[in-house]
C-alpha cells in the first residue's frame, strides 16, 4: 500500500478546496493522471497523481480544504517502488529540522541565535564581510558554527543576532523600562530558541515591529520567510484572531449589523480572498502616485475597425486592450524602470529583460491577472488571439499558475464598462499599472477651429520609491503619442 499525499502546488500556494475528486476505490490510476480538481487561493488546478497502481481507499471529499502533504489516498502499488520511496522522504525533516537547531552551549556561552540569559558581554560590531558571510551561510542553507570556540573574549556575531542594547531603528520596540533583554521573559507562547530565519527577515520583522517568536514559517524545515512575515501582519490588520504585532493598531470590531436589520453572511471565495490580501499589501507597501492623460485615437479607431475582420479570421478581436500591449512592450523597453521592481532586503532593483504584461480580467470569481508572454516579439493580430484566449480561460477558472505569474506590468481596461478615469492599484512586485478607461468624442482646438476628435483616457499608477513624477509625465506621454501615431510604433 502506497499514500498519495498532495504535492506541492506552486510558490507560496500551501492549500487549495476540493472541487471534484476524479477517482473512487477501486479504479485504477495511472501516473499523470487527473485525480483531484483543486481551487486554489490563484486558480483552479488539476492534480495530476506520481503513482500507479488500485485505488483502495480515497479520503477527500468535494468542499473539503486540503493542504500540501496531506494524504489524498491510497493504492495497492504495482511497481512503484521510487514512489513509494518519495512518500517516506518528508520523515527526515524532524531530523534536519533538529540538525538546524543550536546545540546546547555552556552556561554563559553564546549560541547561534544570540547571547545566553546568562550573561551578556560586550561584543564588537562583525566586519561588514563578516555579515555577509554569515547571511550568505543562513540563506543559503550552509552549514554554519553551532558551538562557540572557549575563548577569553566573545567571538564576533553578525549585527542580525546581536541583542545588545543598540539605537533606535524605526519601527522597533524597545523596552523602557530599563531591564536588560535577556532577563525578560518571552512572550507568552514563545518559550524556547528563536525560529529560523534569514538576518533579512529578520531585520524586516524589526521594522514592521512583529515579534518573529509568534511568526509561523513555512519554508524549509519551518524556516520563516519574508512572506510569512507581511502574512502575519496582513492577519493581524485584518482582524483574523493573531495577536496584533507591536507597532500595529489592532483592528476594530465589527458591529453587529443584523440589530438594524436582515443581513446575509456569505463565506469569501478563494480568488476574492487572494485578492484582497494582494491588494491591501500592494496598497500598503507602495506609495502611489497615478498620472492622468488621453490620446487622440481618431485615427486609431479607422485602423482597428480596418483590420479587425483580420484579428476575428485569427481567432480574436482588434481590441485597444490588444494594441494597448503592443504599445506598452514599446515603452518599457524605451523606459525600462517601469519593468523593474525594487528588493528592499538587499537595496536593489531588478530589472527584466523581457515583455511579459498581465491584463486584469473580470471574472465572477474575482479579479485574475493573465500574463502575455514576450509580447515585444508578437503583432497585434496575433496578441487579439492571444488575448482572447485567455481571458476565457480566466473566466472559465483554467488558468495556470504560471499563466498569472511573471508579469513586467499590468494593464487594466474599464472603458467597455465606462468612466473617465481612475487610479489602479499596482500590482506588486511590479512598479506601474496602466488604466484605461472609455474612450469620448471631444472637441478639441487645432489651432484655428474646434474639431471632434476621438480621446482615450488613460491613467498610470507608479511606485514613488522607483519611479519619479517626471519620469512618468514622460512614460505616459511616449504610450499617448504611439496610441495617435501608430505607425511610428511600427518604425
Amino acid at each position: 500500500m502506497i499514500e498519495f499525499k498532495l504535492p506541492e502546488l506552486g510558490e507560496n500556494v500551501s492549500a487549495g478546496d476540493v472541487m471534484r475528486v476524479l477517482i473512487k476505490p477501486g479504479d485504477a490510476v495511472a501516473a499523470e493522471q487527473a485525480v483531484l480538481e483543486l481551487e486554489t487561493d490563484k486558480a483552479t488546478i488539476e492534480v495530476p497523481s506520481s503513482v500507479a497502481g488500485t485505488v483502495k481507499d480515497v479520503k477527500v471529499k468535494p468542499g473539503e480544504k486540503v493542504k500540501v502533504g496531506q494524504t489524498i489516498f491510497t493504492v495497492d502499488e504495482a511497481g512503484g517502488a521510487k514512489e513509494a520511496t518519495d512518500t517516506k522522504e518528508p520523515a527526515k525533516e524532524p531530523a534536519k529540522e533538529a540538525a538546524d537547531k543550536p546545540k546546547a552551549q555552556p552556561q554563559g556561552a553564546p549560541d547561534e541565535g544570540g547571547l545566553s540569559q546568562q550573561a551578556q558581554p560586550t561584543v564588537a560590531a562583525a566586519p561588514v564581510q563578516e555579515k555577509k558571510d554569515a547571511e550568505e551561510d543562513r540563506e543559503g542553507g550552509k552549514p554554519g558554527i553551532s558551538e562557540a570556540p572557549r575563548v577569553q573574549r566573545a567571538p564576533r556575531l553578525p549585527e542580525d543576532e546581536i541583542e545588545e542594547p543598540r539605537p533606535q531603528k524605526r519601527g522597533e520596540v524597545v523596552d523602557m523600562r530599563g531591564a536588560p533583554r535577556a532577563a525578560q521573559a518571552p512572550p507568552t507562547g514563545t518559550e524556547g530558541p528563536a525560529p529560523a530565519a534569514a538576518p533579512s527577515v529578520r531585520r524586516i520583522a524589526r521594522e514592521l515591529g512583529v515579534d518573529i517568536r509568534q511568526v509561523t514559517g513555512t519554508g524549509p524545515a519551518g524556516r520563516i520567510t519574508v512572506d510569512d512575515v507581511q502574512a502575519f501582519v496582513r492577519e493581524a490588520l485584518s482582524g483574523g484572531g493573531a495577536p496584533s504585532p507591536a507597532g500595529v493598531p489592532a483592528s476594530q470590531p465589527m458591529p453587529d449589523f443584523a440589530k438594524w436589520g436582515e443581513v446575509e453572511r456569505k463565506p469569501i471565495g478563494n480568488v476574492r480572498r487572494k485578492t484582497a490580501e494582494h491588494l491591501g499589501h500592494a496598497w500598503n507597501v507602495i506609495p502611489h502616485v497615478t498620472q492622468h492623460d488621453k490620446a487622440d485615437i481618431t485615427a486609431l479607431e479607422e485602423l482597428r475597425k480596418k483590420y479587425s475582420p483580420m484579428a476575428e479570421r485569427a481567432g480574436g478581436k482588434m481590441t485597444i486592450t490588444a494594441i494597448a500591449l503592443k504599445v506598452l512592450a514599446g515603452a518599457v523597453k524605451k523606459f525600462p524602470q517601469f519593468a523593474s521592481s525594487l528588493d528592499q532586503a538587499r537595496g536593489q532593483l531588478v530589472y527584466k529583460k523581457f515583455s511579459h504584461i498581465g491584463v486584469a480580467v473580470d471574472t465572477d470569481r474575482g479579479l485574475l491577472v493573465a500574463v502575455i508572454r514576450d509580447v515585444d516579439r508578437k503583432g497585434v493580430v496575433e496578441l487579439s488571439a492571444e488575448l482572447a484566449k485567455v481571458s476565457e480561460k480566466a473566466r472559465a477558472g483554467k488558468l495556470t499558475l504560471d499563466e498569472m505569474s511573471g508579469g513586467v506590468i499590468t494593464i487594466s481596461n474599464l472603458g467597455g464598462i465606462g468612466g473617465v478615469a481612475f487610479t489602479p492599484i499596482v500590482n506588486w512586485p511590479e512598479v506601474a499599472i496602466l488604466g484605461i478607461s472609455r474612450g469620448a468624442t471631444e472637441p478639441i482646438w487645432n489651432g484655428h477651429e474646434f474639431t471632434p476628435r476621438l480621446m482615450l483616457p488613460l491613467s498610470l499608477s507608479y511606485d514613488h520609491r522607483v519611479i519619479d513624477g517626471a519620469d512618468a509625465a514622460r512614460f505616459l506621454r511616449w504610450i499617448a503619442d504611439a496610441f495617435e501615431q501608430p505607425f511610428v510604433l511600427a518604425l
